[in-house]
């Protein structure tokens, strides 16, 4: 199915959905653009959304009772189509249900629902997860949008947070080692080289919000409800940032047991569903 792009609008602000993926696509507001532009040179996406996993799975095998099943990276959503249920002039809502071509992979049955809402300086994701199944949903949910950086400014965090991070192999899994990172006073300076080997994973953060200050003294400001990590991620030299929220995270270097029981795992019953927020608010620098 060829993707449809979506397009909101409020004000002078303007932003795009894709029913691939559920993907946000661009912001703009004031005149600038705010989310990254998908060049292919350095990353061709934008904000892929990512479920039923986060991060890599050891061997890049999902392991249910008896059964291994190849699962991609992040999981599958992102590659998937979703259908419009809901459409307004600054409003979007997307739907994914479980199929054949799901359960080949993870073999429960879902429904992962989008609502993208677009006000004057904020962008807004609605994210609702429903156990449509007779048995507990194991997943893990994440968002990964990437904002245009030239370097410098910081991360501002809302709470205390430890100035280390695990050191990730490179297969992409988590180790038990960790290092150091510079982040003092809720204040991380920004470098790239921070970022030149593996990305950044704060795991089981306090911080319910962080902000992106450039050095320009332009902002966004994220605000997460319902997520336990955040991770910041840059390819080797390239001019964004992202900003990632997540439930859960990649596998243990060692970790050799069953999908469900992958730490930091969400299990949601029969019948349920979950919900969880995230907030993008852009500041333009002071006069």
């Amino acid at each position: 199915m060829t993707p449809a792009t979506l397009t909101l609008a409020c004000g002078d602000a303007t932003a795009r959905v894709s029913t691939r993926g559920a993907e946000w696509c661009a912001w703009s507001c004031g005149g600038r653009e705010w989310l990254w532009s998908g060049d292919a040179r350095w990353w061709p996406r934008h904000s892929p959304l990512l479920f039923p996993v986060v991060g890599r799975l050891r061997g890049g095998l999902a392991r249910f009772g008896d059964r291994a099943l190849a699962m991609p990276t992040h999981g599958f959503a992102a590659a998937s189509s979703f259908s419009v249920v809901e459409q307004s002039a600054d409003r979007v809502g997307l739907l994914l249900r479980s199929d054949g071509a799901t359960r080949a992979c993870y073999p429960f049955d879902f429904e992962l629902r989008v609502n993208c809402t677009l006000q004057a300086r904020a962008f807004t994701v609605e994210l609702q997860v429903g156990n449509t199944g007779t048995r507990p949903l194991p997943y893990s949910l994440g968002l990964h949008p990437g904002f245009p950086w030239a370097g410098g400014g910081q991360l501002r965090f809302e709470a205390d947070e430890r100035a280390e991070v695990p050191v990730i192999s490179a297969q992409g899994l988590f180790t038990a080692a960790r290092r150091a990172i510079p982040l003092a006073q809720r204040r991380l300076a920004l470098d790239e080289a921070l970022f030149a080997d593996e990305a950044l994973c704060l795991l089981d953060a306090r911080s319910r919000s962080v902000t992106l200050q450039a050095a320009d003294g332009s902002a966004v400001d994220v605000q997460s409800r319902g997520f336990a990590h955040w991770a910041f991620w840059q390819p080797r030299g390239a001019p964004f940032l992202c900003i990632e929220s997540w439930t859960g995270h990649g596998d243990r270097d060692d970790f050799e047991g069953d999908f469900a029981g992958r730490p930091s795992t969400c299990r949601l019953p029969p019948g349920e569903r979950a919900s969880y927020g995230l907030r993008y608010r852009c500041r333009e620098p002071r006069p």
